[in-house]
């Protein structure tokens, strides 16, 4: 009976906190699969709205859209931080963190991307998010270069608190899928601080403090989850490749959407 006990306890705490590939995987594509289902509920909710006119701030932040009268030189001292932020970890060659810390961004341009073509889809009724208040340049309806450079950071910052096993669990459900959604519901904290005075404008009930469901689905926790999907490819090449491919998709939807004035 003596000997049991320590057996008994020792393979309880291992099943709390360790699991297979196959089930990581698995709760991967759980936790991707809620992400897409969700994208398409926002994407069409807008349609089953009545909506009217212009929203609270569209007619404001379609005008400020490119406009380089808004330049302001501190933009370059900004850049030049964030540069070295990465040459750092260019020069300690963690390749893992450049090509994480990107994937970020790119998430984020995607769902820039697709909040622009929402504005346009509804006859320039809202997009889900617009930013208020001067920028530097606002590159989109949502998104300018303060936040990108905020966010080239924010993934980089990300990659410093990924577990080295990627197997690890937290109450069952892998390291990964919980610290994704950890760190997004930080930046959606400071949003909805934001959204308070008008700094971070939000026109859809469905997509605002007092019903945050999408916000925390959609808003960053797909941003951090790509950070460590690309992180743990097992080469620098894949990662590289991933990285490639998803700069190459959004850059072809500028390229398309552009020049037809979608975004």
């Amino acid at each position: 009976m003596a000997d049991k006990n320590p057996v008994i306890f020792q393979m309880h705490t291992k099943g709390d906190r360790k699991m297979d590939d196959t089930s990581r995987i698995n709760q991967m594509r759980i936790a991707w699969t809620v992400i897409v289902i969700s994208y398409i509920i926002v994407w069409i909710a807008p349609f089953f709205t009545e909506l009217s006119g212009q929203a609270f701030g569209s007619a404001k932040n379609f005008s400020n859209m490119r406009d380089y009268s808004h330049f302001n030189w501190s933009i370059i001292a900004f850049l030049g931080v964030v540069s070295f932020a990465y040459s750092l970890e260019i020069e300690k060659k963690n390749w893992s963190a450049v090509f994480a810390g990107l994937a970020f961004v790119l998430m984020d341009t995607f769902n820039e991307i697709w909040n622009g073509l929402i504005y346009t889809a509804t006859g320039g009724y809202s997009a889900y998010w617009m930013v208020n208040y001067n920028s530097s340049y606002q590159v989109l309806i949502g998104w300018n270069v303060e936040i990108i450079i905020n966010f080239l950071f924010w993934g980089l910052i990300i990659t410093k608190s990924i577990p080295e096993d990627k197997n690890k669990t937290f109450f069952g459900i892998n390291n990964r899928i919980v610290l994704a959604f950890c760190w997004g519901v930080l930046p959606v904290i400071i949003e909805i601080v934001l959204n308070s005075f008008d700094a971070l404008i939000w026109n859809y009930w469905w997509w605002s403090a007092r019903f945050p469901l999408f916000l925390l689905i959609l808003a960053y926790f797909p941003f951090a989850l790509m950070v460590y999907n690309i992180y743990d490819l097992p080469t620098t090449k894949q990662q590289a490749m991933a990285v490639g491919i998803m700069a190459g998709i959004l850059f072809l939807g500028f390229a398309i959407f552009l020049p037809l004035g979608w975004i």
